[in-house]
């Protein structure tokens, strides 16, 4: 009780210390809102509120409001902002999202999310869902994240773009515990209308989007929307083997959406989308290495030392080459990353009364990747060192000799992920008579199924070039002492999943009077994970004179099938096969209380019950299911218009965030001769407190400028954080979890600004108009993923951070030039050309290899659209 009492005092301590800050940044303002603001009518009925031109309508509750009705913090992009700050990709909105992050360890478009300091660690579920018409990303279960997002080109043709920040368990599909990020696509219209444009930029930038709306009836309107982009990577290969250049774009989507307004009463609407992705991959630079690690003559482990060695020789290449900061050297002669996503999505709206809608949302897609490409962007040959001399001396090897450190492969008839997805959500929308309370109700379904095995091959310590058709040769003496002879492994990962994700909700708002409302939600989430594994590994040794042959092939899950030998048996991986299943089944709610003291004033505060789900990967023997984490949000906040000679808006919000059981990544360290490289880990081994405060503002001057600025302070911080202890029948030897007490939480940067201004110059009806935009984000430094140390400072290594960055971005636009419907605008991202860090891989632990993801540099281009029909 005492302790329960303490925590209570804790939070009213932190709500309050937030709402001195809240008032100290809005109490200038306010003085100036009240004197800005024409008297408004007290008459206006909070359940039919008057429209007024300019005002934002959201979907944030699952029904039509404005933006500043909503007692929910969240930032929305319309689909101007979209084209002027050139999002193309969901990770590009993290660019301009105080309180969003994005870790790119793997690519762009295979980007994970962090709200709030709300992460997804590898193959945990979303802490933020991404939702198109209202329905999730497709799901996927890779060995790589990805997937459970949107594809590439989603963002052309939206209506617009909406961050919902908290917890939103209450109203959306998946249970999420950061937020959600809701793309609405621009719906069919009764106007015969059109535009086409072509974009061409620096990196020899080739872009063509179209859009064609066509009422075909008057109840019947189709609208069709295309994107092809493509241009080169920026990060730029210097091994002389494979690509040229990483991070590249080369993707093609196609939407088509049919609107039938079969009565008066009754809507159906159809969305169709298809995304391909086909691009060179990630590469990652290396800015260090360990320069002294522990020697395999006297005990040290016998890979990383190799490793750690290779790595340094590639970083001392490129310092003499003296390679920039935007130059890697791979050695994979041919790297793909194809991702495909299709989706299908059918909404039928029933007016079924004046004060009852009946909502219907079902959908199906499908999601699949083939990936090749070395996971540490590495291009190794055996080190000249004392060891290494040694080594060879006794014929062990042969200083050198190129061999690959993890190198995943396509393997022939498989994909690395494949896996479909139905959902289907039924939705009562409906209001009383005298229009005081709203509600919704309703229930949801998803299953997600394999579309066949999961499964790619992986060369590990040998020279792969085709990992997929076992096409390696043995490099290091693996077997040592006992065998002088060159092994290659190679993994094969055959892995898949069956996802059940259901749950029944219902949220409703009383309006005691106009001015004041309680909100109240809540849900009941049932989650259940079947996973399958065959993974298994081939040990392929070298002999010289006569060649590579299979010396070996066993279960990767050596803890439950220790003694299995697939050569003898055939290859029969069924001999390797796990099933494990993980279930959880969770409530969730909210209290929201929310006063209007006039139309154009809203303050709120709510308490919300987070929850994400658990989880299964067979990556890691003994350690392949975690729980379910929970945390509690409490925010209070104030939305506030601004009309008359200034118009804009103040919102701000604080919000303190108690996780426990929190879902963290650990770096396994694997046992010597247990065939493994290591691993990532995910455990429940914490609590931790998320805290801050949020500003959302902007204003109009002079009917032409328009000024607006978004801050976020984030205040992470681990409370409890304690490894799990291991078997000792277990192939690893240590968890090093990611963080200690006192730490703040992964990707989650204390202060993030951003400011931008926008003008407008009317030219005249004849001749069109002229707007001119810039903005600026600052980001503050950040931890991501992984420890640092010397041979020094081993008992005390360094968390991996990457340092404050600063970028610029331009745009400017002639539109419908000379009375012509013809738009042509420039843009310049980056415009200072900033080289600047997102993430790193995070496998110094296991490698003694410290690499970093780098950010796109300077990126301009010109566009011209046409535009015809009304």
């Amino acid at each position: 009780m005492k302790a329960r009492k303490l925590k209570r005092a804790r939070i009213r301590r932190v709500l309050h210390r937030t709402l001195i800050s809240e008032t100290l940044l809005g109490g200038a303002l306010l003085g100036s809102i009240f004197t800005a603001m024409p008297a408004l009518a007290q008459s206006e009925s909070r359940s039919s509120p008057t429209i007024n031109p300019g005002d934002i309508i959201v979907t944030a509750r699952r029904t039509e409001e404005r933006l500043q009705d909503v007692p929910i913090s969240m930032t929305v992009y319309d689909s101007a902002t979209i084209e002027k700050r050139n999002i193309v990709v969901a990770s590009d909105l993290a660019t301009y999202t105080p309180s969003l992050s994005v870790n790119t360890r793997y690519g762009a478009e295979k980007a994970s999310f962090s709200l709030r300091g709300f992460n997804q660690d590898a193959s945990t579920a979303p802490t933020v869902g991404v939702y198109f018409a209202d329905v999730v990303g497709v799901r996927a279960q890779g060995g790589t994240t990805s997937g459970n997002s949107v594809g590439a080109g989603t963002f052309t043709d939206l209506q617009n773009v909406q961050v919902l920040k908290g917890p939103q368990g209450t109203l959306f599909g998946r249970n999420t515990t950061g937020g959600a990020i809701l793309l609405v696509p621009t719906r069919p219209t009764d106007v015969l209308e059109g535009n086409i444009e072509g974009t061409i930029g620096n990196y020899d930038q080739r872009r063509l989007q179209a859009a064609l709306n066509v009422p075909l009836a008057e109840t019947f309107k189709v609208r069709l929307a295309v994107d092809r982009n493509k241009r080169d990577g920026y990060m730029k290969n210097r091994s002389g083997i494979g690509p040229d250049a990483y991070n590249n774009t080369d993707y093609v989507y196609a939407r088509l959406s049919i609107l039938a307004e079969l009565t008066p009463d009754l809507e159906n609407y159809t969305i169709f989308h298809y995304s391909r992705s086909d691009t060179n991959g990630y590469a990652n630079r290396y800015e260090n290495c360990d320069r002294a690690p522990a020697s395999p003559l006297t005990g040290g482990p016998f890979t990383r030392y190799f490793t750690a060695t290779s790595a340094c020789a590639q970083l001392d290449r490129q310092a003499a080459r003296g390679d920039g900061k935007l130059d890697v050297e791979v050695s994979n002669p041919d790297p793909r990353f194809l991702l495909e996503t299709w989706q299908v999505i059918n909404t039928t709206t029933w007016l079924a009364s004046d004060t009852l809608t009946v909502k219907n949302i079902a959908s199906y897609g499908e999601f699949r990747e083939d990936s090749a490409f070395n996971l540490y962007s590495d291009n190794f040959t055996i080190a000249d060192t004392p060891v290494t001399r040694t080594f060879q001396s006794l014929g062990y090897v042969t200083i050198g000799a190129p061999f690959d450190y993890v190198a995943l492969d396509i393997q022939p008839n498989y994909h690395a992920a494949a896996e479909s997805t139905v959902t289907e959500e039924l939705q009562l929308q409906g209001r009383s008579s005298n229009g005081k309370f709203n509600y919704v109700i309703g229930g949801y379904l998803e299953f997600s199924r394999p579309i066949g095995w999961n499964q790619q091959r992986t060369g590990i310590y040998g020279n792969c070039p085709d990992a997929g058709n076992l096409g390696c040769t043995g490099v290091l003496p693996l077997g040592l002492p006992a065998t002088t002879l060159g092994v290659a492994l190679v993994s094969e990962s055959r892995t898949r999943f069956d996802f059940d994700n259901h749950g029944v909700f219902a949220q409703g708002t009383y309006n005691f009077t106009d001015q004041f409302a309680l909100t109240g939600g809540f849900r009941y989430t049932f989650d259940k994970i079947v996973g399958d594994s065959e993974s298994n590994r081939w040990n392929l040794v070298t002999i010289p004179g006569v060649g590579t042959i299979p010396g070996g092939r066993v279960c990767n899950d050596v803890l439950n099938h220790p003694n299995v030998n697939l050569l003898a048996n055939g290859g029969d991986t069924t001999a390797c096969r796990t099933r494990i299943s993980n279930k959880s089944n969770r409530p969730t709610w909210l209290i929201d209380v929310d006063f209007k003291p006039t139309p154009d004033m809203l303050f709120y505060a709510k308490y919300a019950r987070g929850y994400r789900q658990g989880g299964v990967n067979f990556t890691n023997p003994g350690l392949e299911t975690w729980k379910p984490e929970k945390v509690d949000a409490y925010e209070i906040g104030a939305k506030l218009t601004l009309r008359g000679s200034v118009p804009g808006y103040f919102n701000v919000a604080g919000f303190y965030n108690d996780f426990s059981n929190q879902q963290v990544f650990g770096a396994l360290i694997a046992k010597q001769g247990s065939g493994l490289v290591g691993g990532a880990a995910i455990i429940n081994a914490g609590k931790s407190k998320i805290q801050g405060v949020e500003v959302d503002t902007g204003v109009t001057l002079f009917e032409r400028l328009r000024l607006s600025a978004g801050y976020t302070y984030l205040d992470t911080e681990i409370k409890e954080l304690a490894a799990p202890a291991l078997s000792p029948d277990s192939p690893f030897e240590q968890i090093i979890p990611r963080g200690e007490p006192g730490d703040p939480l992964s990707y989650s940067p204390k202060n993030r600004l951003t400011v931008s201004a926008d003008i407008d110059v009317p030219l005249g009806e004849k001749t069109g108009a002229l707007s001119f935009g810039g903005n600026y984000t600052y980001t503050s430094s950040q931890a991501v993923d992984g420890y640092f140390y010397t041979a020094a400072t081993a008992a005390n290594p360094e968390r991996v951070t990457i340092p404050a960055t600063n970028l610029f971005n331009l745009n400017a636009a002639w539109t419908d030039i000379m009375g012509s419907g013809i738009d042509l605008s420039a843009f310049a991202i980056n415009i200072t050309n900033k080289h600047y860090k997102t993430a790193s891989g995070g496998g110094f632990e296991s490698s003694g290899v410290l690499d970093f993801a780098y950010g796109p540099p300077r990126m301009y281009g010109l566009r011209l659209k046409v535009n015809f029909g009304s």
